[in-house]
């Protein structure tokens, strides 16, 4: 395996499947499906996943609410998330993979608080391991909140599944017909470009501790273990790498 320990970034779309909002069945047991055929490789997995399934920025503009409590709902959105993705990871493995939820707002009845060291401890027993809340501030996505904990837990990589994306394109493919994937491309291209496929501020955080990024299509059943494996479906962002067009 080319990583031993990796962090998934997941959306919230991709437990709602093509509806807006709410959980998809079927969208739930291709997450298990794919995490647990990795862990079964030997990878450590950690997790972080979105909560615009259940509430999204423009419902908060809709309602006049301020920034920092949309965000807070968001995060707590995201623990909701978070438990939903541990009981139905524990239901398809029988039991016998062992998942923990730390989150970075206390909620000690269901989930324990992020500390870093005990992260780590788990991973390293073979648990999976799903961070809730983000940050625990506001006015930070969960794209920062990845980054950071994949730099905290030693992970070798990120991966940033999307959904009906299959990597970075020069421009909006659904909008420009012209538009390009990139196969290869270094942090600086992104910024410079102004991509924003993926938050900035954890591009730019990924490029100060030379994380490799690999956005991806979740769609296919494979993809994160192929990843893992050596390949490199989707777009791959690394230090000094010279950009690679599709």
């Amino acid at each position: 395996m080319r990583y031993s320990r990796i962090l998934l970034k997941l959306s919230g779309q991709a437990v709602s499947g093509s509806a807006d909002f709410g959980f998809d069945p079927d969208s739930l047991e291709h997450i298990a499906n794919q995490v647990l055929r990795l862990h079964r490789e030997g990878v450590q997995i950690s997790i972080v996943i979105g909560g615009g399934n259940i509430f999204r920025g423009n419902v908060a503009s809709q309602w006049g609410i301020e920034r920092a409590e949309a965000d807070n709902i968001g995060m707590m959105g995201t623990i909701i998330n978070s438990l939903m993705l541990r009981g139905v990871l524990t239901a398809t493995s029988g039991s016998e993979v062992e998942v923990r939820v730390m989150t970075a707002i206390p909620v000690n009845a269901v989930a324990e608080p992020f500390i870093r060291l005990r992260a780590i401890h788990h991973l390293e027993k073979g648990h999976i391991v799903i961070f809730a809340a983000g940050t625990g501030n506001p006015y930070v996505t969960t794209d920062y909140a990845a980054a950071q904990r994949a730099i905290e837990t030693r992970s070798e990589a990120l991966l940033v599944a999307k959904n009906q994306v299959r990597g970075i394109f020069t421009a909006d493919p659904r909008t420009q017909e012209s538009a390009r994937m990139y196969r290869r491309m270094s942090y600086d291209t992104i910024i410079r470009e102004n991509l924003t496929v993926v938050d900035q501020q954890s591009i730019i955080l990924a490029r100060d501790h030379r994380l490799p990024i690999h956005v991806f299509d979740f769609a296919a059943k494979t993809s994160v273990t192929k990843i893992c494996q050596g390949e490199d479906p989707g777009t791959f962002v690394g230090p000094d790498e010279a950009e690679v067009l599709e």
